[in-house]
């Protein structure tokens, strides 16, 4: 009954166009009343503890690493390198669209900003040079989306805050299946393309190459920092965005001289903005995550899904096929806040490794991004764009398609994940 009232109250606010964040707070308002424990006191002292958190500290200096990466040049160098290695190839922007993706994913940990970067730069090469529009509207959507999955990702930030799993253990294990994520995009790309009759560019010379791997050297240097200082232990994930941030404002100012004091305000206002609506969110989603506990709903679900905890695999496939929906509707952040509370004690009896769960979850939600009618990155590249969403659909179903392929045999061969996990955490 108070599993049925909180997702009858949540769904129906948000249908009636309800901020997520608020219709949180009135779906807990409606358990709080239905279990005789409505108090303000509570409701405002749950929400002020849910945001009191070290962790979540790592949230704005990401943010601002990502917006002074993205104004401060460290984007277009990068692009710059790609472009000189594979820029030459047949479809050879796409391949430098996917190599950017991965390496301004390791920068920012932000899809939409991501997303909003490559098409910004790319789209006008790609189209000056006459590649197949809503393939290349769909590409580069497809390769923002691995943003969240590499690290430094604030997904994987909320994922570890919301399920209790260790945000060191995400970030490290989110290396390998964002690598596969471009490897995927790789072939889907050249088999779109291989019978496109796209015009080549000339292939860099090699001092060309050594100018764009100077230029880019500092920029590929960030990743580096970060992981490798996870790994080592020489500071945990929440000091890394500090590092990040710092080392990005000295990078774009005194090296590659593009921040400027009226763009660092720009750059601080907009992650305050954005630091502000996420605690908020943060805050409602931990009071609903208090409340799911007090009223035993995972107990409640757990009951629901007990034929299933026997088998891991199908248990994982009825819970991705559950969340991949749910991404279709939902940003990604709420997705997680609601439903990742909810299902970690499911997870736990049926004896699935939590990290590797809080990634697949990550993965399924970042497909999400990418799906209309919400998909959140879909409708940032298309305003980037200035594309019509039924051109950007049409380009972006066949890269779905991969992803969803790609999500099925995580599920199926787990080990792909956990294995090379495994041996980068130690």
């Amino acid at each position: 009954m108070t599993l049925a009232l909180f997702l009858s109250v949540l769904i129906i606010t948000i249908i009636l166009g309800l901020p997520v964040a608020f219709a949180l707070l009135v779906a807990s308002m409606a358990l709080m009343i239905q279990m005789d424990l409505f108090s303000s006191d509570i409701l405002a002292q749950s929400l002020v503890n849910g945001v009191d958190s070290f962790t979540l500290l790592a949230i704005p200096f990401f943010l601002i690493a990502g917006e002074v990466m993205s104004e401060g040049g460290l984007s277009t160098r990068i692009v710059r390198l790609a472009t000189s290695y594979v820029g030459h190839r047949k479809g050879g922007l796409g391949y430098v669209a996917i190599m950017t993706s991965v390496v301004l994913a390791g920068l920012s940990g932000s899809a939409v900003a991501d997303a909003a970067a490559l098409v910004s730069i790319l789209y006008p090469m790609m189209k000056a040079a006459r590649y197949p529009a809503d393939t290349s509207i769909g590409l580069l959507a497809a390769g923002g989306i691995i943003a969240p999955v590499i690290p430094p990702s604030l997904p994987l930030i909320l994922v570890g805050v919301a399920g209790g799993i260790s945000i060191k253990n995400l970030f490290l294990g989110g290396i390998v299946p964002g690598l596969i994520m471009g490897m995927t995009l790789m072939f889907m790309w050249s088999f779109l393309v291989r019978r496109e009759p796209l015009e080549t560019s000339p292939k860099a010379s090699k001092a060309e190459k050594r100018a764009a791997l100077k230029e880019g050297f500092w920029a590929l240097l960030l990743p580096i920092i970060i992981i490798g200082g996870i790994r080592f232990g020489i500071f945990t994930p929440t000091e890394a965005a500090v590092v990040a941030a710092v080392y990005a404002i000295l990078i774009s100012s005194a090296i590659y001289r593009e921040l400027t004091p009226r763009k660092f305000y720009k750059i601080l206002l907009n992650a305050g903005r954005s630091t502000a609506m996420v605690m908020f969110l943060v805050g409602c989603a931990m009071v609903a995550a208090w409340l799911i506990t007090v009223a035993q709903l995972p107990q409640q679900l757990a009951e629901l899904l007990g034929p299933l905890v026997d088998s891991p695999r199908l248990l994982m496939g009825v819970i991705m096929a559950l969340v991949l929906c749910v991404g279709m509707v939902m940003d990604l952040s709420p997705t997680v806040l609601i439903l990742v509370p909810l299902l970690m004690p499911v997870v736990n009896m049926a004896g699935i490794d939590q990290t590797y769960f809080g990634l697949m979850f990550v993965i399924n939600c970042s497909i999400g991004l990418i799906t209309p009618p919400v998909g959140t990155v879909l409708n940032v590249v298309c305003g980037v764009a200035k594309v019509p969403m039924s051109a950007a659909v049409r380009g972006i179903l066949p890269f779905i398609l991969a992803y969803i392929g790609l999500l099925i045999l995580f599920v199926i061969f787990p080990q792909i994940i956990t294995i090379p996990m495994n041996f980068i955490i130690g």
